[in-house]
């Protein structure tokens, strides 16, 4: 079964994502934690709001959902001051999500701004170990991205270093953003199968734990990451049917992260599960 949600707002708490869900024949979703371009605190769920959503997620058979860190966050960041304040977020989403378990934690790994990738993926690493408690329930993910500027996460190589300097191996996962992969130069189009391969090898697909799902505005290898609607864009509907539809992801749950509003997540809901 396709395990399919969108990007919503959690303005009004997790039971009105829920229902929003439900109302778009969504069976997950994703939201951020916080203001995603602001330093503003994230707003601390009720207990019966978490009970409230997880009865409904039960009852609707719900794959996990994924909270987005806020792009604020620079888990590597080159200022003390900075890098203390991401780690301080961090912490404190992952204490929020505790109160929901067993669900997912996505950021972007950050940008190493001058200090070069190696730097980068050291600080992104002892961040992980500062904020990450043994045991917990939360799975954090490192995103899979496109290579702007100084990005930490284009390769899956660099992924693969981040996650084996991290001591809490079992906290640690992968989202696979079909948009970054794409506009990092992996041939998903032309070679899912290979590209997959490919992932297998260096980091494992059984890191893997979900899936963004996003068509592209711009041509493989651009490094832009700039998301189109499904089958409008240079990834196409066609390549990303093969996404959905594949053994290795499709027990996954997807996120669609495409320009739209909620009936436009709707209709691409409807025409993605005609696929999965």
């Amino acid at each position: 079964m396709l395990h399919i949600g969108c990007h919503l707002s959690s303005s009004k708490g997790f039971l009105h994502m829920v229902q929003e869900a439900l109302s778009i024949g969504a069976d997950t979703f994703q939201f951020f934690t916080r203001n995603p371009r602001g330093s503003s605190k994230a707003k601390k769920p009720s207990a019966h709001d978490i009970a409230a959503a997880s009865e409904l997620m039960q009852a609707h058979a719900f794959a996990p959902i994924i909270a987005h860190a806020p792009y604020t966050l620079n888990a590597c960041s080159a200022k003390p001051d900075q890098l203390l304040y991401a780690r301080e977020l961090f912490a404190g989403d992952l204490e929020i999500m505790e109160k929901l378990p067993g669900n997912l934690y996505n950021f972007h790994p950050g940008f190493h701004v001058g200090q070069g990738a190696e730097e980068g993926i050291r600080l992104i690493a002892e961040t992980l170990n500062a904020v990450i408690t043994p045991g917990q329930s939360t799975t954090v993910l490192l995103e899979t991205m496109s290579g702007k500027g100084s990005e930490i996460g284009s390769g899956f190589e660099e992924l693969r270093e981040i996650i084996d300097r991290t001591e809490c191996q079992d906290c640690i996962g992968v989202c696979l953003d079909t948009c970054h992969v794409h506009d990092a130069g992996y041939p998903i189009v032309e070679d899912l199968d290979g590209v997959l391969t490919q992932f297998d090898k260096v980091i494992g697909l059984d890191r893997l734990r979900a899936v963004h799902l996003n068509d592209s505005k711009n041509p493989r290898q651009s490094h832009k990451d700039r998301h189109e609607k499904i089958g409008k864009g240079h990834i196409g509907l066609e390549a990303l049917a093969r996404v959905v539809s594949h053994p290795a992801l499709r027990d996954l749950p997807f996120c669609l992260e495409t320009p739209n509003d909620l009936d436009g997540y709707a209709e691409e809901i409807r025409l993605l599960r005609t696929y999965g």
